[in-house]
């Protein structure tokens, strides 16, 4: 298949908090005097043997004393955090290659950031901090060292930043003083990860081709086809008129966040608009006009809340799904009683083998299509913004190594975070012990199975799963990346619909970075803050029926007018033209 190159861009929406830096409230520093961020970063970082370590592009990380650096970790209940990783598995052998002992301060992922940020607060920071999405609360305060001081000793994380012209993506965690403070992950492009999963055997017994219509279909057309199938169903007594066959999970409970989660998320994108988990503060880049508006007040805005309101009104889509909690709707999936769900790339597996548990093995089939298009706009809904979450660097590390043992660090955090050598190892363990090359690709070997890269465990559960037993495939450390390395588990299905997205869908253009200082950034948030609630409230009102999209509209506008969207648009583009 001849794959289309996509200009990789962000997509404003679900990044304007993280956007929206803050600098201390003495700072006097002027957008003239900024530090802007090169586009091309310029390294001294040579491959070579130096005060006691090996480094380099090309290079293992390697400390000719053995030295030990504290990391905070992640720790996911789902796959919890085992001796065996320490004494044989992940950290054992990043060990063994590098010489460097990794301390572990866990802490479980539900309340990862909470105890961070206690122990940073406290002065007792591990020196490597992972799994930062949002660094705002810790730039003031010196706790957290300005890394954009340091990536021009960093060979591996240069080599990826100039490689693939990232500059621009950079840019948009880039704070009032022209610095930034987390090595993020960084991507060569985007690739789909939240989808759908349909049931793929009622579409076709129901007369419905989804194979065939998904380059081009919009949503319109998937209601359609979700008619035609409950229809079908109704008519076989697999279900009654009364019922829903779509009840979706990410939607409801806490993992929404209270605004529609990923399903207005998906479908918000395609009209251009910001909704659910992107909602951020609403706003959003108009280039013609080179200034920012507010998307929850446009016409666009109204389209596509009648477009998902049209799902429930025709009896489809389950207006629960906004309010229970996910294991409600994934019950309901692998039960059979619906037939459509969001799904993302850690999930495959478990809804497959959930289904067989359910449904039995023959007794289903399963298919991952792209989500549809607007009329409006042909989006891919995979995110532009190639940053993922990223790492921390704590000013503890620099004051207690002293600058040349410091660097000495950030080299080794290079080579961790940033090397394909380390990536691999890290999401596949050491190659011929768990995994081999055939007809080149990577595959698990006989005996071992792994959740985390799409391999699920047989009926028997016999097979010992990589990351349970020894931390590979982990949270922690595999984000970003090259697309080749990013796909190099990618089971068949998953490749379809990573890359029909990539083949049949654009992707939005880069909105430029704004960097509030932390007076404008508090002015900012104190109008957000309860202007968001009121679009959240008003919009799962109309979505679900008990406020009208035509006789209820100008409500909703005089509503947000008096919450100030017109001031919180003003501010904003002071912020952004001051900073040009």
């Amino acid at each position: 298949m001849k794959m289309k190159k996509i200009l990789s861009m962000a997509l404003v929406g679900s990044m304007i908090f993280s956007l929206a830096a803050c600098a201390s409230k003495d700072e006097s520093t002027t957008a003239s005097e900024m530090t802007t961020v090169p586009d091309k970063i310029e390294t001294t970082s040579e491959a070579e043997k130096k005060d006691g370590y090996e480094y380099g592009l090309g290079k293992t990380f390697h400390s000719d004393e053995k030295v030990t650096y504290t990391m905070f970790f992640s720790d996911a209940s789902w796959y919890a955090l085992q001796d065996t990783w320490k004494t044989e598995g992940v950290f054992k052998k990043i060990e063994d290659m590098t010489n460097v002992h990794l301390e572990i301060i866990s802490y479980d992922s539900g309340d990862y950031m909470n105890n961070v940020t206690l122990d940073i607060n406290a002065g007792e920071s591990a020196y490597i901090i992972p799994k930062i999405y949002d660094d705002s609360a810790f730039v003031d305060g010196g706790a957290i060292v300005p890394i954009s001081d340091y990536v021009d000793k960093m060979p591996y994380f240069t080599d990826f930043y100039n490689k693939y012209d990232l500059a621009p993506d950079v840019r948009t965690i880039t704070r009032s003083n022209g610095k930034y403070y987390k090595l993020p992950g960084m991507k060569e492009q985007n690739a789909l990860n939240y989808t759908f999963v349909i049931r793929q055997d009622i579409f076709k017994a129901a007369g419905v081709d989804v194979e065939g219509m998904e380059a081009t279909w919009t949503w319109e057309d998937l209601l359609e086809a979700l008619k035609t199938v409950k229809a079908y169903m109704v008519s076989q007594g697999m279900c009654k008129e009364s019922d829903y066959i779509w009840s979706d999970l990410w939607c409801g409970g806490g993992s929404a966040q209270g605004n529609g989660g990923n399903l207005l998320n998906v479908v918000a994108t395609t009209y251009d608009v910001n909704a659910g988990w992107g909602m951020g503060n609403g706003l959003r880049f108009n280039f013609d006009k080179d200034e920012w508006y507010f998307s929850p007040a446009t016409d666009e805005y109204k389209q596509y809340l009648t477009m998902v309101n049209a799902f429930i009104k025709e009896g489809i889509l389950d207006p629960d799904t906004f309010t229970q909690e996910d294991d409600q709707a994934t019950t309901k999936f692998y039960n059979g009683e619906t037939v459509i769900q969001s799904v993302n790339q850690s999930q495959m597996a478990t809804t497959y083998s959930k289904c067989a548990e359910n449904l039995g093995e023959g007794n289903f089939e399963l298919y991952y299509t792209i989500p549809p298009r607007s009329k409006l706009y042909n989006y891919s809904t995979a995110g532009s913004n190639r940053l993922e979450n990223g790492v921390m660097i704590s000013q503890r590390a620099l004051d207690e190594l002293g600058e040349e043992d410091f660097i000495k660090m950030l080299r080794f955090v290079d080579w961790l975070f940033y090397s394909e050598e380390a990536y691999t190892l890290c999401k596949w363990g050491p190659k011929d012990e768990y995994y081999e090359i055939k007809d080149g690709k990577k595959v698990l070997k006989d005996g071992y199975c792994c959740g985390g890269l799409g391999y699920g465990n047989n009926a028997e559960g016999t097979l010992t799963d990589i990351r349970l037993q020894w931390g590979y495939a982990g949270g922690n450390f595999w984000y970003g990346h090259s697309l080749a390395e990013m796909t190099d588990n990618y089971t068949d299905e998953l490749n379809h619909y990573v890359f029909s997205d990539v083949q049949n869908r654009e992707i939005p253009r880069l909105a430029p970075g704004v960097a509030p200082t932390e007076d404008q950034n508090e002015q900012i948030n104190l109008i957000a803050t309860p202007l968001i609630s009121a679009v959240n409230e008003w919009s799962l009102q109309f979505i679900i029926g008990q406020k009208d999209l035509e006789k209820d509209w100008e409500a909703y506008i005089e509503t947000i007018k008096s919450n100030d969207y017109e001031g919180l648009v003003n501010l904003y583009n002071e912020v952004y033209k001051a900073s040009k």
